[in-house]
């Protein structure tokens, strides 16, 4: 199990690769809903390709379609209900519900299809070897993949081992999760649209400060800056004031930043956001690494997916040895006094020192100073 460690939020476990994550305190046959998500061996589009905004399935991808919502009628697998479900070309998403404990762990059931699903590609890639199909109307559309005569078909596994879950808990999340995975296929399309503005770029210098940047580096650039900083002890009341002056200054076109750390400064950006304003934010939790084999399909969620198509986003990471650098430990000292550099605190702090350190760059007022 990962270690687990204290913050000021609460708990938290060390990141894992996300198909390895389990969360500790379900045992996975009790009631609940979860979200999983299965990938393609190598990521390999396997299922179909995109069309537009829509998905045009290969015969194997219609098939594992058609798999999922058979998964209810494996042996003791009734209390399983299937609420939705996407096929991607190299990936499928399926939300479910357990209404009653299942004599077995959930993951043994995903095992059963992950099996299935092999047998039927060996199916069709030995009916295409033998020539009784084509390999166009078998494994692939006429302008899609093609898996051909050449496929592996007796060692090869069309899913990756394990998968990925996504406990669902609070109040509105079902209806939100029914919406992203029907949604997919246009974000997909809206990714592949704006290649540049999803791409993770390293080693940014900005302002004399290495980062990692992804969205729209103009904003960067931008010649007026502002940062979001409220303390944790302002009153709604005095929260709703920041954010009325925020949302007038952005309609003259002011770009802000922020680090999303206080409850104050989540609903600015909430708001900025919402109302279609750009917005920079400084990540405090940041991207996943290279070598991480999600590193390619990394991709801003929620809203901020949506900002960052419209080149209304840049996420900004520090690179860690920043919060140790003399200047940046300077300023911090100088706002909140000597604390341990390993808090949380130090680093919320210094995040918004190299907030206002990027909201220096080229802005013509502080040139001048």
């Amino acid at each position: 199990m990962a270690e687990r460690y204290k913050t000021e939020e609460g708990w938290r476990c060390e990141k894992k690769t996300s198909n390895h994550r389990r969360a500790h305190w379900l045992d996975y046959q009790n009631p609940a809903t979860l979200l999983l998500t299965l990938v393609t061996t190598d990521r390999l589009p396997l299922f179909g390709y995109l069309q537009g905004e829509e998905i045009v399935r290969t015969a194997l991808g219609q098939c594992i379609a058609e798999e999922i919502e058979h998964i209810p009628t494996y042996k003791n697998a009734s209390a399983i209900e299937i609420y939705s479900y996407v096929v991607m070309p190299d990936h499928v998403h399926i939300l479910l519900h357990i209404h009653e404990r299942l004599p077995k762990h959930i993951g043994q059931y995903i095992g059963w299809f992950k099996r299935q699903c092999t047998l039927i590609y060996q199916q069709l890639a030995t009916a295409s070897v033998l020539g009784v199909n084509s390999p166009s109307s078998m494994l692939s559309s006429s302008t899609g993949p093609v898996l051909g005569a050449n496929s592996p078909s007796d060692k090869f596994f069309p899913f990756a081992p394990e998968y990925h879950d996504r406990i669902l808990t609070r109040k509105g999340q079902l209806a939100n999760m029914k919406r992203y995975i029907q949604d997919n296929p246009r974000r997909l399309a809206l990714k592949r649209a704006n290649k540049e503005l999803f791409k993770i770029h390293q080693n940014i210098s900005l302002n004399h400060l290495p980062c990692t940047t992804l969205g729209n580096m103009f904003l960067a650039d931008y010649p007026i800056k502002q940062v979001i900083q409220c303390s944790r002890r302002l009153t709604q009341e005095q929260i709703d004031m920041q954010k009325a002056q925020c949302l007038a200054n952005a309609a003259e076109g002011v770009v802000h930043i922020t680090g999303a750390i206080s409850e104050g400064e989540k609903q600015i950006a909430q708001a900025l956001r919402e109302n279609g304003y750009p917005l920079i934010v400084i990540l405090h939790e940041g991207f996943p690494k290279p070598e991480d084999p999600h590193y390619r399909y990394f991709k801003p969620q929620g809203v901020y997916f949506e900002a960052c198509a419209a080149g209304k986003l840049l996420l900004i990471e520090p690179d860690k040895e920043l919060l140790e650098r003399k200047d940046i430990v300077a300023l911090t000292e100088a706002k909140v006094g000597h604390i341990p550099h390993e808090s949380q605190r130090y680093r919320f702090v210094a995040m918004n020192m190299i907030a206002d350190e990027i909201a220096r760059r080229i802005n013509p007022e502080h040139e001048t100073n």
